[in-house]
């Protein structure tokens, strides 16, 4: 990624600091000189030779077509829109300049092998694509107790934070002038399956998607099914364009951007959302029990749609779900617009980074 740092003419303004900042920041402060931020992300580390993390995309753009944008890709895509939208400036993996400036804070937002790159003497501001889990963080890493980590939602700070006791949630905006709803008269399917079942598939096959698309023909409603990883953004955008509802199926979401992306196009969502510990196998039960609770939709209300635990609650909410769709009750993208533009996003995570050199001050 080349290095950049893009400036554009906006009123200069300062949201509210403090670590305990809401989900939306405060309004602008007028006449606040706002810092550059530096922005580092990476997704692939070098394989074969110095610099082949830079190559690599491009020969598989070459042999495969247009990549997959990665969840950690799109937060630091729209991290980027927002920054431009509300007139903060930032760099992009300027290694050169943080090293001469070791005073300056270092937003590491990639892979976490960019810490081990070099020496970083700077003050450092890391996530939300970093560790999975704190157990993940190699020994060397261990004073990262006393960094500030991102983490997209609540239950996943609660989940870190007694390792990262500075943790801090920040969900990323979303593009709600891309995301946009479609008018009810241009929409010809009545449900949007989306299936991001990520563990033990075939068992939630049998026990979950096929009796809710039984269930959901028997109820004389047409239906679509979608995959997570097996469509590029644009297809996904036309399928939220016919479709008047989306059944939105995952184990838990640490942010959930695509069901945030069918809010902000106006479409309700009903929502697997099973609740109980955390259950990713590469951890649990053997190597972390986190038993808060878990969600698949952290970011969500009455107007976004609702929710259910599992195919039985899915059956006896459905009609009762169907019937406010139809009468139009609900407001999904009036809940994005308030709490998940691309501008909140980004004047939150400027709170928070400017928090951080204030208390690295002190």
């Amino acid at each position: 990624m080349d290095v950049v740092e893009r400036i554009r003419a906006n009123p200069a303004s300062l949201p509210h600091g403090g670590t305990a900042a809401s989900l939306v920041p405060a309004g602008p402060v007028d006449g606040a000189e706002r810092m550059t931020l530096n922005l580092f992300f990476e997704e692939r580390d070098d394989r074969w030779f110095p610099g082949d993390r830079h190559v690599r995309p491009l020969l598989r753009r070459l042999l495969l077509g247009k990549s997959w944008i990665s969840g950690q890709r799109r937060v630091f895509l729209n991290l980027c829109a927002g920054l431009d939208r509300v007139g903060i400036r930032y760099r992009v993996n300027d290694y050169g300049y943080i090293r001469k400036h070791p005073d300056e804070l270092a937003c590491i937002i990639g892979r976490p092998f960019v810490l081990d790159w070099f020496e970083w003497k700077n003050p450092l501001l890391l996530g939300v694509a970093m560790y999975n889990h704190p157990v993940d963080a190699p020994g060397h890493l261990k004073d990262l107790h006393a960094r500030t980590i991102l983490v997209p939602c609540d239950w996943y700070a609660e989940m870190c934070r007694p390792s990262w006791p500075l943790v801090e949630v920040w969900p990323v905006g979303i593009e709600t002038d891309l995301w946009t709803p479609t008018p009810a008269a241009q929409k010809s399917v009545d449900v949007l399956l989306y299936d991001k079942v990520r563990w033990a598939h075939e068992r939630h096959e049998s026990g979950l998607i096929d009796p809710i698309r039984r269930h959901l023909e028997a109820s004389g409603r047409s239906v679509e099914m979608i995959r997570y990883g097996h469509y590029k953004e644009d297809d996904y955008k036309a399928a939220l364009a016919r479709c008047r509802s989306m059944v939105f199926l995952c184990e838990h979401e640490s942010q959930g951007i695509a069901c945030q992306q069918a809010l902000s196009s106006g479409v309700p969502v009903f929502a697997w959302d099973r609740g109980g510990p955390w259950q990713d196998p590469e951890y649990y039960p053997d190597r972390v029990r986190y038993e808060g609770g878990v969600s698949s939709v952290p970011y969500f209300d009455g107007r976004c749609g609702s929710k259910f635990i599992d195919a039985a609650d899915f059956i006896a909410g459905w009609s009762d779900f169907w019937s406010h769709v139809s009468a139009g009750d609900f407001a999904p993208r009036d809940y994005v617009m308030d709490n998940l533009t691309l501008e909140k996003g980004a004047l939150h995570y400027y709170d928070i980074a400017e928090a951080v050199v204030q208390r690295q001050a002190r």
